[in-house]
């Protein structure tokens, strides 16, 4: 009785974890260049590609963020 009770507790505690996970934003103006570049690349890549969406995604994701940190290095003043 005592096992079948905590496994119904753990499972509360996944679904309620899963009801709170939200996609993470980015604030107004804060990556911009990186949330365009995101939403571009991953429509191209789940359009074109039989890979599937998380391939895409962390494909999506070292692209961009490998272009905004190039565009942050070109702009730093020394």
């Amino acid at each position: 009785m005592a096992k079948k009770l905590v496994a119904v507790f753990l499972m509360l505690v996944v679904v309620v974890a899963a009801l709170h996970i939200r996609e993470a934003e980015a604030e107004d103006g804060d990556h911009k260049e990186y949330k365009e570049c995101f939403g571009n690349c991953l429509k191209e890549c789940e359009d074109g590609d039989a890979h599937g969406q998380t391939y895409c995604e962390m494909s999506c994701d070292t692209e961009c963020a490998s272009k905004e940190s190039a565009e942050r290095l070109k702009n730093i003043k020394v």
